[in-house]
């Protein structure tokens, strides 16, 4: 199996600025950040003085469970500020989990999912872990239906917001709270199905009634059902993973046989974005994919 480097470019509210010794620098419409990154092992591009006139960096805590805390130099607005991407638009702020309420390194799957379901009338789109619904925008904004499945109330609410704060609140999205696996489940007992499906999940995460997601434990359950839920006329499915020790290839051979019975062809490998001041490619998550 091929790996393949899907690379996203910065665009007018976005962009990776620098990177280099576990940091990175990021613009954010007119802030800018520095955040932690273990895969900048290089010497960032840009002078010390650059990197200092960031607005605000976040620091890890010295633990290993992912905490840690911002430091501002510079006045950041607590209740975010307006982006866009393509048509979507959201709030992106400065979360206590170390991100900005959206991935950018997302933006050439979105544009990927698009272009398999563009000639396809009326697609149906699954989107699993959907988070603040920046994905689930990019694919209604084509005319898909989407069901946006999420966990956490909180980010399904902030989704809504999102959306409306697009002008899509009369688009055909469904706002789901719940666990991944088991509206999964209860979709493939219905005899759903859907043209597309993207999933992002996390490497560890509770369901609103205390399930217990664990990214190693629960994906090859998840996307059988995923396959269950796609057929011979069905398009794509995308799958990232973040943060844990685990190959492009194996989750590229784990689609190639849960797919081997559909048309198509499956592909793996890494999601990168390209950094401003030099064109480096920053690794940040690896993916597999299968496309009619």
């Amino acid at each position: 199996m091929t790996l393949t480097t899907l690379v996203g470019e910065g665009w007018d509210d976005y962009g990776l600025v620098d990177s280099g010794g576990g940091r990175k620098l990021e613009r954010y419409g007119p802030y800018r950040f520095i955040r932690p990154e273990p895969q900048a092992m290089w010497e960032a591009a840009l002078p010390a003085a650059e990197w200092e006139e960031a607005d605000g960096e976040f620091i890890p805590a010295s633990d290993e469970d992912g905490g840690g805390r911002w430091y501002f130099n510079k006045p950041v607005p607590t209740e975010g500020w307006p982006l866009g991407w393509r048509e979507a638009r959201f709030t992106a702020s400065c979360t206590p989990f170390r991100h900005l309420g959206f991935f950018p390194d997302m933006a050439p799957v979105w544009d990927w999912l698009r272009a398999q379901i563009a000639d396809k009338p009326d697609p149906a789109f699954l989107n699993l872990f959907g988070y603040t619904g920046v994905g689930s925008q990019a694919l209604a904004a084509t005319g898909a239906s989407v069901t946006h499945v999420d966990a956490s109330k909180k980010s399904v609410a902030q989704a809504r917001d999102n959306a409306a704060l697009a002008g899509m609140t009369e688009r055909p999205i469904r706002w789901i709270v719940d666990d991944a696996g088991k509206f999964t489940a209860r979709e493939v007992r219905r005899g759903r199905r859907y043209d597309a499906i993207l999933l992002d999940p996390p490497k560890f995460g509770r369901g609103p009634n205390g399930e217990r997601w664990q990214l190693e434990e629960g994906l090859a359950s998840l996307l059988a059902d995923c396959r269950r839920l796609l057929d011979a006329d069905s398009h794509a499915l995308f799958l990232t993973v973040y943060a844990v020790r685990m190959s492009a290839l194996a989750i590229g051979e784990l689609l190639s046989q849960l797919f081997a019975d559909l048309p198509g062809k499956v592909e793996c490998g890494e999601l990168a974005v390209r950094e401003e001041a030099r064109g480096l490619l920053l690794p940040t998550a690896i993916f597999a994919r299968w496309s009619r």
